[in-house]
């Protein structure tokens, strides 16, 4: 493995506390090297994830374990959204940093980002490939 730069950016912490800082009323809850967002703590799924480790993949797609820091930000979206922003990417690097990217395991409903950078915008950064 080669010694990376992490992007600058918020740590899962730092997420943690912005989600619940602008949406007061989400539920967090952490278990197992993940955290989870809700909107209803007696309504899960959720509308994101957070999760630091990769021994709920299978294999080690995203090599969260591996490099300290790196974490995988899952955010729920709906069909066409990841249609958008995801799209179909053959041969993706679940390891790459701050883009978006198809969900490890095939969660169609999920559009995660490794390490994501700090940025103004709102707008994720666009898969390889894409058009800006």
């Amino acid at each position: 493995m080669s010694l990376e730069t992490l992007p600058t950016g918020p740590n899962p912490e730092a997420i943690t506390r912005i989600v619940l800082e602008r949406h007061p009323e989400t539920v967090a809850a952490t278990s197992m090297g993940v955290v989870f967002f809700s909107l209803d703590e007696t309504h899960w799924p959720n509308f994101a994830t957070m999760v630091t480790t990769d021994e709920h993949d299978d294999g080690t797609p995203s090599n969260l374990t591996a490099r300290p820091g790196v974490f995988r930000l899952n955010i729920g979206v709906g069909r066409s959204t990841f249609e958008r922003l995801v799209g179909s990417q053959p041969n993706t690097d679940y390891a790459a940093f701050d883009i978006v990217l198809p969900h490890p395991v095939g969660l169609l409903t999920s559009a995660p980002t490794l390490r994501p950078r700090s940025r103004e915008s709102a707008e994720p950064a666009p898969r390889p490939g894409a058009s800006a």
